[in-house]
């Protein structure tokens, strides 16, 4: 089990690789969404934002409407925001749950290919 501050540290790992490829600041400049990280297992939730192609990450609910919803135990969380993962073998196993539009989840996984690589 992961605790709240190591999802916070996974989240923030995935910040810096999201800050430094301008490919995907320039091609999420256009994809305005609210996502939710919820842990399952523990009190843990932080919120990521991507406005205009920026990201930004924040502990705790959002003020609006989340576009997308990730919700899994912590230690899948951390692992799969350090890059030690992809999202595919949770999603397929049921222990990744995402709710949101097809086209966004799609987004997603791809902003996470982008930065962490297979």
């Amino acid at each position: 089990m992961a605790t709240h501050e190591e999802i916070s540290a996974s989240l923030q790992s995935f910040y810096e690789g999201y800050q430094k490829n301008n490919k995907l600041k320039l091609m999420n400049r256009d994809w305005n969404r609210i996502i939710i990280i919820r842990a399952s297992d523990i009190d843990s939730q932080h919120t990521l934002t991507l406005q205009n192609g920026e990201l930004s990450v924040t502990r705790g609910a959002p003020d609006q409407n989340a576009d997308l919803v990730v919700t899994s135990d912590s230690e899948t969380l951390a692992d799969l925001f350090y890059g030690d993962i992809t999202p595919t073998e949770p999603y397929m196993n049921g222990t990744l749950v995402i709710q949101g539009s097809e086209n966004d989840i799609l987004r997603l996984d791809f902003i996470s290919l982008m930065i962490w690589g297979e």
